[in-house]
């Protein structure tokens, strides 16, 4: 059924088939016309002439591809997308345009303004040359806060006019976080009579306090926060050979100082140095950076990782130099999340240091300073083939355009041969006797038959007062009992919690947060 309006004369479906945007004012004109917004159809004056006629072959935003703005804040039709929000639609011409549907493919080659120095969206041509982009499209990539800014051969330079000497401001929580717990050793009062003899082509002559060095203020205000009075001895021979840039093999006890040692004169050249020259692009398809340490220092375990890291954590605040530390045992994503946010102080078991190389997240390839902690207990766990593959199989930088520091408290022959294919023209260094017992520990060997080994470690355990809870001095109060196999572990940690001491045990079957 057709509904007619007898006033009208027409049908009501004829009178809306019979509408058109172009329609109206221009229906007696020839050619396509333009729709125009109820805003501007009083002052058509401000708005750009319509597009040639269709057999020309060449559209407006071809001859144009960025129109000069007209009239105010209008510059026109919304010209793929490109124009004012306050604009008219025009052609659409990334889309062909509303009313060339039939006319061919769409015109895509000069639809979109050319993005040379960037520039946001939605802004004028004007805004774009005078301020060379910074909007949503990136533009200068100084402007959005990157540090890996100018490029330079295929290679990123960070901002050179940093001075990584000066500190940054103060933060009070960190420093809370850092230094509220002051470590500086056991028996360090101790250690003044130890020997120490270093051999080396002009060994450079060792200090007496940390002022006979030059050390940056930085370095300065976190030796006072730490409580660092006098270096110990290994710290009094050890810093000046580092801060000359010789290599380095120490022979040394575990606690002596060493880890201070090497973190702060590899961190004081760091600052002094600045940042690098010339670090690699990111891959243009890579969703996350890689990194690139300056300093890299391998540890056997986790635990001396963590413990290495607090202390460049400490030497580091209020600098521009970011620690990271990366081990086995814990979520990789995470630590890769902590390596995104920038490293320049690499921690690093072998293993996982291995893995981060093969996933792309760490390259060696600008590593200044390798240090081995404790290098004989990493190829007593068996990691010579992952130190061999980091040092020797990938882009670190050779002997002789790195400086290489190895820490050892033994010297055997495997470690000999290390220090041989690592270090260049190094200075070795012994502190007290080199594989000897400790002076300050007293050993006493008592011959106990299998079946009373219980009871004798009961009565020791007494001695000390431990039995229900009981008081005892903070020096007598720690006993550290060593067992054969994790499930004798287990079970004298049971059977020592039925006799009333407080005990726990750890061994290799419990998790990292367990431990």
């Amino acid at each position: 059924m057709i509904n007619e309006s007898d006033q009208n004369g027409k049908g009501l479906e004829q009178q809306f088939a019979g509408l058109d945007l172009n329609s109206g004012s221009q229906a007696n004109k020839t050619g396509p016309s333009r729709y125009v917004p109820p805003h501007l159809r009083n002052n058509r004056s401000v708005l750009p002439g319509p597009p040639p006629a269709q057999g020309n072959a060449q559209t407006w935003s071809q001859k144009s591809p960025y129109p000069e703005p007209q009239g105010g804040d209008d510059w026109g039709a919304r010209d793929g997308f490109r124009g004012d929000r306050g604009g008219g639609r025009a052609d659409f011409s990334n889309f062909g345009g509303r009313n060339k549907r039939n006319d061919g493919p769409p015109m895509r080659n000069n639809a979109f303004p050319p993005r040379q120095g960037g520039g946001s969206n939605w802004r004028s041509p004007d805004e774009v040359a005078r301020d060379g982009g910074g909007g949503n499209w990136g533009g200068n990539r100084e402007e959005r806060g990157g540090n890996w800014d100018r490029r330079n051969g295929g290679r990123r330079n960070i901002d050179n006019d940093e001075d990584w000497t000066r500190p940054l401001p103060r933060d009070e929580r960190i420093e809370r976080e850092l230094f509220s717990q002051g470590h500086t050793g056991i028996n360090f009062e101790k250690y003044e009579d130890i020997p120490v003899e270093a051999t080396g082509d002009e060994a450079p002559k060792h200090i007496n306090s940390f002022d006979d060095c030059s050390l940056t203020e930085i370095i300065r205000m976190n030796i006072e926060l730490a409580h660092y009075t006098s270096p110990t001895p290994v710290q009094k021979h050890a810093i000046p050979i580092i801060l000359s840039k010789r290599d380095l093999m120490a022979c040394a006890q575990t606690g002596s100082g060493k880890t201070a040692a090497f973190l702060v004169p590899i961190l004081n050249q760091v600052f002094e140095e600045g940042p690098p020259k010339n670090v690699p692009a990111p891959h243009r398809y890579s969703s996350r950076p890689k990194q690139y340490p300056l300093a890299l220092i391998l540890s056997p375990t986790r635990e001396l990782a963590c413990q290495i890291y607090e202390e460049a954590c400490k030497f580091a605040y209020r600098s521009r130099v970011r620690p990271c530390v990366v081990y086995g045992g814990a979520d990789p994503v995470q630590q890769m999340k902590d390596l995104d946010r920038g490293c320049h102080l690499l921690v690093a078991t072998p293993g996982r240091l291995v893995d981060m190389m093969e996933r792309g997240k760490v390259s060696l390839e600008l590593v200044r300073y390798l240090v081995l902690d404790e290098a004989d207990r990493m190829l007593d766990m068996g990691f010579e083939p992952q130190i061999r593959r980091i040092v020797l199989e990938d882009n670190m930088p050779p002997v002789g355009q790195r400086q290489t520091l190895m820490f050892s408290a033994t010297f055997p022959k495997k470690v000999q041969e290390l220090a041989r294919k690592f270090l260049d023209n190094y200075i070795f260094l012994a502190v007290g006797r080199v594989g000897s017992t400790s002076e300050n520990i007293t050993q006493k060997v008592v011959w106990v038959e299998e079946h009373d080994k219980r009871s004798f470690l009961l009565d020791l355990l007494n001695a000390a007062g431990l039995r229900n809870g009981g008081h005892a001095t903070a020096s007598d109060s720690l006993t550290l009992s060593f067992v054969e196999t994790k499930k004798g572990a287990d079970a004298l940690e049971h059977f020592l919690l039925k006799e009333g001491y407080p005990v726990t045990s750890i061994h290799g079957d419990r998790t990292q947060r367990e431990r």
